[in-house]
């Protein structure tokens, strides 16, 4: 089966080698689609579907830091780093937002390759349902659909990637600055009230089905069936 794999770089230079020796060595089982900036590649992924991502975490209109983010709001497809930033701090950083790999630049194509292939052989057929079900509530991670007791409901972003962090980890019991840092960011500076105030806005969207987010007096929230 043919892996798909979007590539976002800015370098021009760059995605052209990159293009050419993948499908150069990829041995006819690699799809390669690049984009040549961060909104370009948000567009690609919400029109297709990917096998692994492979991100330039400095260009200039989305960073690839903010991309990760977003793609993790909206799907698990694997992702990779191709960065020359090489500080402990920004690998951590990246690892904490979801990326599944870094290499750093200037990097040698075939340890980019073997990179690549060990991640599709690790997740293919692996990656979660596009599905997550919780009691009454369902939501459609490539659509971004969400339904309480079968029925459409809206969510404005910051509910949605709320909800989605409970959903992923139903039955914990998440603190308010856990829910801070993953959905508002590890620069976010205000006071964490606000999370009480989306769980509130949330809760109302779904109607009965907001029952199933608890209140866990001094700790924080936690989603149940």
């Amino acid at each position: 089966m043919i892996s798909q794999i979007l590539l976002a770089e800015d370098d021009a230079q760059i995605r052209e080698v990159i293009e050419d020796y993948f499908s150069e060595k990829g041995e006819g089982e690699l799809c390669l689609t690049s984009a040549k900036n961060g909104s370009e590649a948000l567009a690609l992924f919400r029109e297709n579907q990917y096998d692994l991502l492979m991100l330039d975490v400095m260009m200039p209109d989305i960073d690839g830091f903010s991309l990760c983010r977003e793609f993790r709001t909206i799907s698990d497809v694997p992702i990779l780093f191709l960065t020359a930033r090489a500080r402990e701090e920004d690998v951590l950083y990246g690892y904490s937002l979801g990326c599944d790999d870094y290499i750093i630049k200037p990097f040698s194509l075939a340890a980019l390759l073997a990179k690549v292939s060990a991640i599709l052989k690790r997740t293919k057929g692996t990656v979660c349902s596009q599905e997550i079900v919780c009691g009454a509530i369902c939501m459609n991670l490539r659509t971004m659909e969400v339904t309480a007791n079968g029925v459409p409901v809206t969510l404005a972003p910051k509910e949605y990637e709320l909800l989605r962090y409970l959903l992923e980890h139903k039955n914990w019991v998440l603190s308010r600055d856990q829910l801070l840092d993953r959905v508002w960011g590890q620069d976010y500076f205000g006071s964490d009230r606000v999370v009480d105030n989306h769980i509130k806005k949330l809760r109302h969207a779904l109607g009965e089905a907001g029952r199933q987010i608890r209140t866990v007096i001094t700790k924080g929230y936690q989603l149940t069936e």
